[in-house]
């Protein structure tokens, strides 16, 4: 009995040691299954790109969107007009460094579904260290930000071709920053800072919702409340200047691979396919507003190929990263015809004065973008695609509109409270380069 037990004794201590090296094994192969996320790093080579697509995308604005503004108003108006995109441009960035990012990318708390919160104001908490990209994190937040900057400061300039050649300086001012605030900053938050229409699902790449259908509804409705421009309809209203608007568009177009590579964020084959896409899809559409005027007006006008790609570049913005190029040249063709037609014969069936095409390029194209990105999405560009709906988009296109016409209208009637709207009936027949800047082009 006594060797039994012995026996029994070492044959427990073998199995105990057996079982004890077997654990002492098995610890290294578990850790090597489930290593540790990796620490955040900076990449040097998406930072370089970032940088590049903001400088890009600034340009959109000035010079850019200026020249074109600029060279489409009649001659008594163009300073007044390209002095509407620099003012803007100041402005926008001196609010969003103070008070737009944090409401657009910061976590707002048990609001954050509608609007993000006020710990980034001024930039708050943010150093040379700090980087951002969620499921990322490469790259430095104030490049970012930064980024993100000229997306809010080319929004509100966008509008400001609604209502060209009839509104006061100051109240021009004073509802920008307000709109910023109130209605920009909200809308990206949605949709790319966390909020409630990015979770259900809206595919927007680079700002088809947030910038286009936001400035194209907005414009529309500045248009009606401040009425038509005096003569309209009776007087001569044609482009002063096509140069500066060609050379405007071009610089448009070529700022907008910035706008639209740029928003992977990363200098990856993503963006590779949303460059390739921006170009197919602008050149197409630039070619079917160039055929469908000839058609119908018998001449292909300069005006109507540079309207075309603009058209283009909008329709594509929230698919650029989403469909294939095939997708994109159909997205570039259907945008150049129906964005002629709102432009050309909507605008003058309804009876409005949106003078530079504001809505019927931005606004229709904007949708015509973001219904195609649900119907065309391909999940071998993008994996996101694979959930595309219209159904979705519809809903991201529907609360836009609703916000943005809301939110717009009563902060034009709060600006006619403060300074007014328009300048006197003497002064806008005069012209607002004199009347508001004192200075006239000779």
């Amino acid at each position: 009995m006594k060797t039994t037990g012995r026996a029994a004794a070492s044959l427990a201590l073998v199995a105990m040691s057996t079982v004890a090296a077997i654990a002492q094994e098995a610890a290294p192969a578990a850790t090597a299954a489930a290593p540790a996320a990796p620490a955040a790093a900076l990449d040097t080579g998406n930072t370089a790109w970032m940088l590049t697509s903001t400088a890009l995308v600034l340009m959109m604005t000035i010079p850019g969107l200026a020249l074109f503004y600029g060279g489409m108003v009649r001659k008594k108006n163009v300073l007044a007009t390209i002095m509407q995109s620099f003012a803007i441009t100041c402005l926008v960035t001196v609010l969003w460094f103070m008070f737009g990012y944090s409401l657009a990318f910061s976590d707002g708390g048990a609001t954050n579904a509608y609007l993000g919160g006020f710990s980034k104001f001024f930039h708050h908490g943010i150093t040379v260290s700090t980087l951002w990209a969620p499921g990322v994190a490469n790259i430095p937040e104030f490049v970012f930000s930064m980024f993100q900057m000229t997306f809010a400061i080319i929004t509100p300039a966008l509008i400001a071709g609604a209502f060209a050649e009839r509104m006061k300086f100051s109240a021009l001012l004073i509802f920008m920053g307000l709109w910023l605030v109130f209605v920009y900053a909200p809308i990206a938050h949605w949709v790319w800072g966390g909020g409630f229409l990015g979770s259900a699902g809206v595919l927007d790449f680079a700002g088809g919702t947030v910038v286009h259908i936001n400035a194209g509804v907005a414009g529309l409705v500045c248009a009606l409340v401040l009425g038509k421009r005096e003569g309209y309809g009776t007087t001569n209203m044609a482009p002063h200047n096509l140069v500066y608007s060609v050379i405007g568009a071009s610089l448009l177009w070529v700022g907008w691979f910035g706008f639209n590579a740029g928003s992977e964020l990363a200098a990856d084959g993503l963006a590779g396919a949303a460059m390739m896409n921006t170009q197919v899809a602008t050149a197409a559409a630039a070619l079917a507003w160039m055929f469908a005027e000839w058609i119908v007006a018998k001449k292909p006008s300069v005006l109507g190929i540079i309207s075309g790609a603009v058209a283009g570049l909008v329709a594509v913005t929230p698919a650029s990263g989403f469909v294939n190029p095939t997708g994109a040249f159909i997205v570039g063709i259907i945008a150049g015809v129906v964005c002629y037609l709102s432009a050309v014969k909507l605008k003058h069936a309804f009876g409005y004065d949106d003078s530079l095409d504001a809505f019927g390029v931005h606004g229709v194209g904007g949708i015509v973008g973001a219904l195609l990105t649900g119907a065309l999405a391909d999940p071998a560009i993008n994996a996101l695609g694979k959930d595309a709906s219209v159904a979705k988009q519809l809903y991201g296109i529907a609360f836009t509109i609703l916000w943005t016409a809301i939110a717009t209208f009563v902060i034009l009637y709060i600006v006619k409270a403060l300074v007014g709207l328009r300048p006197s009936t003497q002064e806008e027949v005069e012209g607002l380069d004199v009347t508001q800047h004192g200075e006239v082009v000779p």
